[in-house]
């Protein structure tokens, strides 16, 4: 499947219209609503396998974001066949208390993995609570990136943000 055939099929699948407020505190009039895309296997499964291309090839773990890098990160594990860490927003404060459940991290080479980036907030926060726990982050992946400064933000911190789409392309398939 082409990258214009994933960009029709996302947008047809998860383009709304409106006035939505974004994580950053941005508003927006069109919204992606990621868990659409995410919630059909079919299509979660070929958005992965295009995004398979876009890991580096020194990748040693794939780390999700709660939530919606989980089903993403999942669906890429399968196709890079690379162990997947699933990262929580904060560390629960039961059981392993841990902040990356899943493969160890430490003194590994970590892609984060994020569904769509706006401001790329969670993604500096994030890989800095990473690095902390002693992962080598240096990229970034995102199937939607929503340009709007997330790719600014994320090289302020020296991480390069790779994109299996970006708002530009979901518009041009409308």
């Amino acid at each position: 499947m082409t990258s214009s055939d994933l960009a029709r099929q996302i947008h047809a699948v998860s383009h709304l219209t409106g006035d939505f407020v974004l994580r950053s505190g941005r508003r927006a009039s069109e919204y992606f609503d990621k868990y659409r895309f995410e919630g059909d296997p079919v299509l979660l499964d070929a958005i992965a396998q295009a995004m398979a291309l876009l890991v580096p090839k020194d990748t040693e773990v794939l780390a999700g974001l709660e939530m919606g890098g989980i089903p993403v990160v999942t669906a890429l594990g399968r196709h890079t066949g690379l162990p997947c860490a699933f990262v929580r927003k904060q560390a629960k404060s039961y059981g392993t208390r841990r902040l990356a459940e899943g493969a160890d991290i430490a003194g590994r080479r970590v892609l984060v993995v994020e569904d769509v980036v706006t401001s790329g907030g969670q993604i500096v926060l994030s890989t800095a609570e990473l690095r902390a726990l002693g992962a080598d982050v240096r990229e970034a992946l995102c199937v939607i990136d929503r340009q709007q400064g997330g790719t600014e933000a994320l090289a302020a911190e020296q991480i390069h943000l790779l994109s299996l789409l970006t708002a530009d392309d979901l518009r041009t398939t409308a």
